[in-house]
């Protein structure tokens, strides 16, 4: 069953989760002049006299950055110094772009200082911008400095807060470039190819994406000194936001392109976990499963939560919850069963098929879909929060889409959580923190 127009007509323009109402595909608004707009706006709701500390690592004490290691899996669950960690996240997908521009950097902080102080301590957001304006990766091995400084300072505000970062290295879709700009730059070179799903399967291509992965990992960072490859920081990489390859229903395609990306980002740098960005849909390896999807487009995509999460590279699997966006109605009770229905047979498949840790990666409601308010977001964000609880007999987390820090609010996609606008957000999140992560 597909989302008709009036399920899809409200949906985040920032966020891969927007889909049409037919072919259940990406619709593209992001354009370079519009972000530019956002960030004139700030700019002139910005305090022009603040001020960075001198020496941005100075809040950590040597006790702290001591014990500041590595998350690691054993089996089922997430450790940091041998105790649980549980992921208690937020998206904020731009810190990266706002970060290039001195007078939005404090936007970074304060969207950091505000996720602390809500006991939320994991962010993920994009390491990637593909071809558009500020872009990472103006073009093929070619990488701007600056841009990369703005991610140095995403990552060293993130440790300086005490913030774990999962880094997405590509997109699906077109917002920030994503696969379908690297099937544009070879086809400059001439190259004979049919879809943007061309991008699992080209060897040039590949290599594009190889290269670009690899001078993200070997980076140094320029303020902590630190090789991103050994940063405790960065809890994982994620090798691209919401993969799908309809072209080959079957999955093949994608599968092996999971498992060499995974083994390449693990040759280069064994420690750090690493994850595929998944929405979640069960696919053919287990048919038997495939009604649990939100509708029958969803395993006919090229993705498949079990096989793919199998590879042994790949160490949690991930799903998406968007029930917004995948169901064609509005009875909100309904959609909570879907919520707690789809989280838990992600969570006992994990733990049974896989025996891997699951982190839903984002989830969210738009309260510009006005089937929906701002209570019923409150109940669905509470139900994602109580099911993972209750399912304490596996590890991973929940990160919700998306954290906009105050004074950000004027670019709302309809999902943005602006803490100061709604205190008893603000609340849930602080209380679900103890429940999930305890005093870590």
């Amino acid at each position: 069953m597909l989302p008709n127009t009036t399920a899809s007509s409200s949906l985040h323009p920032f966020s891969p989760s927007l889909k049409q109402n037919s072919s259940f595909t990406f619709i593209p608004p992001f354009q370079s002049f519009f972000l530019a707009t956002i960030l004139a706006s700030i700019n002139n709701h910005s305090n022009t006299n603040f001020q960075f500390p001198h020496n941005r690592m100075e809040v950590f004490s040597s006790t702290e950055d001591e014990n500041w290691s590595m998350v690691e899996r054993n089996e089922t669950q997430l450790l940091t110094n041998n105790s649980p960690f549980i992921i208690h996240g937020f998206n904020t997908y731009w810190l990266m772009v706002f970060a290039v521009d001195k007078s939005t950097q404090h936007k970074i902080s304060d969207v950091f200082a505000e996720a602390k102080s809500a006991g939320l301590n994991t962010c993920r957001t994009w390491a990637f911008n593909d071809g558009q304006w500020r872009a990472l990766q103006i073009s093929p091995y070619n990488y701007d400095e600056e841009v990369f400084k703005g991610l140095d300072f995403v990552v060293s505000e993130a440790r300086r807060h005490k913030i774990r970062l999962i880094l997405c290295l590509c997109n699906n879709w077109e917002d920030y470039g994503g696969k379908s700009q690297y099937v544009k730059w070879a086809k400059e070179l001439g190259l004979d190819l049919n879809s943007d799903d061309d991008f699992f399967c080209d060897e040039t291509i590949k290599d594009y994406y190889k290269s670009f992965v690899k001078a993200v990992l070997m980076r140094v960072n320029t303020i902590t000194n630190i090789a991103y490859k050994d940063d405790p920081t960065i809890l994982a990489w994620e090798l691209i936001n919401e993969p799908r390859c309809p072209s080959d229903p079957s999955g093949d395609i994608l599968q092996a392109w999971i498992e060499e990306m995974a083994a390449h980002i693990k040759c280069i740098d064994p420690v750090h976990l690493v994850g595929v960005g998944l929405e979640g849909f069960y696919g053919p390896s287990t048919p038997e499963l495939v009604e649990l999807n939100p509708n029958e487009y969803c395993g006919t995509d090229g993705t498949d939560f079990i096989r793919n999460h199998m590879v042994e590279g790949i160490d949690f699997a991930s799903a998406h919850i968007y029930s917004d966006v995948w169901l064609d109605h509005s009875n909100e009770e309904d959609h909570l069963k879907f919520v707690q229905t789809w989280m838990d047979s992600h969570i006992t498949h994990s733990k049974d098929l896989l025996n891997k840790p699951i982190i839903f990666s984002e989830f969210g409601v738009s309260l510009k879909d006005e089937r929906f308010c701002s209570d019923f977001r409150h109940s669905f964000m509470d139900t994602v929060y109580e099911t993972f609880t209750q399912r304490d007999e596996i590890g991973g987390g929940v990160i919700m889409w998306q954290l906009f820090p105050e004074g950000a609010d004027h670019m709302d996609d309809g999902y943005a959580v602006v803490l100061a606008k709604f205190p008893g957000t603000c609340d849930l999140l602080a209380s679900h923190s103890k429940r999930l992560c305890g005093n870590m």
